[in-house]
C-alpha cells in the first residue's frame, strides 16, 4: 500500500512540475521568427506591452510599436541563423530562453527571452539583442 500511495504521490509531483513549465512550441515559434526576420510572426506572442531592447536603446513598447521597431532592425541586420543554446525558469516564475542571432551583416547578437503566463498562453514580456 505505502509504494501505490508513493508512486501516486510521484506522478502527481511530475505532472505538476510538466504543467509549470511553457510550452515548447512557445520558443520554437519566437526562434522561427527571429531566423526568419519576420516581425509579424513574433509580434503576436508579444504581451500588449514589451520591454524590447536593441544594443544599448531600451523602451517598452505595444504590440505594434514593438513590432515597427523590429521591422527596423531586421531590415538592417538581414538574420541568417538563430540557435536557442539555453531555457530555464525564473524566480518569478517566468520562462526564459538565451540565444544566438546571426546576421548577413556579419555581427551576432545574444538574444534573451522572457516569457510569462497570460491566462492559458505564454506571451513575450521582454526581448533583448546585445550585439556581441
Amino acid at each position: 500500500m505505502k509504494k501505490l500511495i508513493s508512486l501516486a504521490v510521484l506522478i502527481f509531483a511530475l505532472a505538476s512540475i510538466k504543467a509549470t513549465l511553457p510550452p515548447p512550441e512557445i520558443f520554437d515559434e519566437i526562434a522561427a521568427g527571429i531566423k526568419s526576420g519576420d516581425e509579424k510572426m513574433l509580434a503576436k506572442n508579444f504581451n500588449s506591452s514589451i520591454d524590447l531592447t536593441i544594443g544599448t536603446v531600451e523602451n517598452t513598447y505595444s504590440r505594434a510599436q514593438a513590432e515597427q521597431v523590429l521591422r527596423e532592425f531586421f531590415t538592417g541586420n538581414k538574420p541568417t541563423g538563430f540557435t536557442i543554446i539555453h531555457q530555464g525558469l525564473s524566480k518569478e516564475g517566468a520562462k526564459y530562453a538565451i540565444g544566438t542571432l546571426t546576421t548577413a551583416q556579419g555581427k551576432s547578437f545574444r538574444v534573451y527571452l522572457y516569457v510569462k503566463q497570460v491566462g492559458n498562453t505564454y506571451l513575450v514580456n521582454e526581448l533583448r539583442f546585445m550585439q556581441e
